[in-house]
């Protein structure tokens, strides 16, 4: 199993919306998570600098995030609250692991 960490930017005072949305992830957002073998995905927050920092676990390298329509409108969504790429897509910056206990 591979764990994946990346952080993200939120737009200041959009914490409450992306929770709220959140909440209310659409169903076909979690199959398709769950079908490309992603695990106990989690979203923290930084209220200092409005980074989120997530992290999943993953069965094997998964190709989860290449083009689907159901994501694209996903990201489409969240776009008013964070920063995104020219695609809608989050600003993800993959995080390096430099310690494991």
């Amino acid at each position: 199993m591979n764990q994946v960490a990346f952080k993200m930017k939120l737009k200041p005072g959009a914490k409450d919306e992306y929770r709220r949305r959140h909440a209310l992830i659409w169903p076909e957002i979690r199959r398709l998570l769950a079908d490309g073998g992603i695990h106990e995905y989690h979203i923290f927050y930084d209220q200092e600098t409005d980074i989120l920092f997530a992290v999943h676990n993953v069965d094997q390298q998964s190709a989860i995030f290449q083009k689907d329509e159901n994501l694209e409108r996903w990201w489409a969504y969240m776009a008013d609250l964070m920063d995104v790429n020219p695609d809608n897509s989050p600003v993800a910056i993959p995080l390096e692991q430099v310690f494991q206990l």
